[in-house]
C-alpha cells in the first residue's frame, strides 16, 4: 500500500517519521533547534520556519504520538489525489507555502499579544528585556525576576511562556492540502468521526475554519495552534482557487 503513494507525499511522510524517531530516541535537543519559536524570541532561528513542519509532539507528552499519526494519516488521505491532480511541483509549493502561511498568521497574532504584554510590563515600571534574557534555552542564571506584584509576576510568567513555547507540527501545511482538496473537489462526500452520514467537503471546511478562528482568538485550547491551521488553510484555498482556472494544464 505504501508503495502506491506518489513520491512527494510518500517522502514527506517518511521524513516526518524519521525526524520523529530521531528527535525522540536519539537527539531530543532537536525539539529546541527545529521547532518554531516566536521570531523575536532568543530561541528563534531562521531555519525553524521550515523545520517546524517536520516536528511533532513528544512521545508521552500532550497529544503524544497521536499528533504525528493523525497528521500523517490526513496527508495520506488527501495528499495523493492533489499530487496527481496538480503535479509534483505545484503540490510541493502548496504544501510548503501553506506551512509558511500557518507560521505567519500564528506569529502575527503572537506579535499582537506579546507586544501588549511588553507594554503592560513597561507601564508597571518593569524591564521586559529581563524576561527575554531568562527565556533563552541556553540561559543558566537565576530565574528570579524584579516584579513584586501579582500583576507583574503574572505578566512576566505569561511573556516567559510565550517566548519559550514553540509551534511544531505539519498541521498548517496539511490544512492547506485539505483546503485545496475542498476547493478543487467541493462536492466530494467525506466521513467525519462521530457523524454517521457523509458530508460534502464544501460544508465541512468552513465550519472547521470558523471554529479554529474562534478558538485561536480566545486562546489556544489544549496547546493547539488553531490560527496556524487557519493560515495554512487560507493559503491552500487561495492557491487552489487560482490553479483551478487552469487545471487542464496539469492533466
Amino acid at each position: 500500500m505504501f508503495n502506491n503513494i506518489p513520491p512527494i507525499t510518500k517522502n514527506i511522510i517518511i521524513i516526518n517519521i524519521v525526524v520523529y524517531l530521531v528527535s525522540n530516541f536519539l537527539y531530543t535537543d532537536l525539539y529546541n533547534l527545529l521547532s518554531a519559536y516566536y521570531p523575536f524570541s532568543p530561541n528563534f532561528h531562521s531555519w525553524q520556519v521550515i523545520t517546524h513542519m517536520f516536528m511533532h509532539a513528544k512521545l508521552g507528552k500532550g497529544t503524544g504520538i497521536m499528533h504525528i499519526i493523525f497528521n500523517m494519516f490526513t496527508l495520506y488521505s488527501f495528499g495523493p489525489i492533489l499530487e496527481q491532480t496538480l503535479g509534483e511541483k505545484k503540490y510541493l509549493i502548496l504544501y510548503f507555502l501553506s506551512g509558511l502561511g500557518a507560521f505567519f498568521l500564528f506569529n502575527l497574532w503572537n506579535f499582537v499579544e506579546i507586544q501588549q504584554m511588553v507594554s503592560d510590563l513597561e507601564h508597571l515600571g518593569l524591564n521586559p528585556a529581563e524576561i527575554f534574557t531568562k527565556a533563552n534555552n541556553n540561559y543558566t542564571g537565576s530565574l528570579e525576576i524584579s516584579a513584586n506584584t501579582n500583576e507583574g509576576v503574572e505578566l512576566s510568567q505569561n511573556l516567559y511562556n510565550a517566548l519559550k513555547s514553540p509551534m511544531l507540527g505539519a498541521s498548517g501545511a496539511i490544512f492547506g492540502v485539505v483546503a485545496a482538496f475542498t476547493t478543487l473537489y467541493p462536492d466530494t462526500k467525506l466521513m467525519i468521526m462521530f457523524i454517521p452520514i457523509p458530508i460534502k467537503a464544501k460544508y465541512i471546511m468552513p465550519v472547521v475554519i470558523i471554529v479554529s478562528i474562534a478558538l485561536g482568538v480566545t486562546g489556544n485550547v489544549g496547546g493547539v495552534a488553531h490560527l496556524a491551521h487557519v493560515g495554512g488553510a487560507l493559503v491552500g484555498f487561495l492557491l487552489a482557487s487560482n490553479w483551478r482556472k487552469h487545471l487542464y494544464r496539469f492533466n
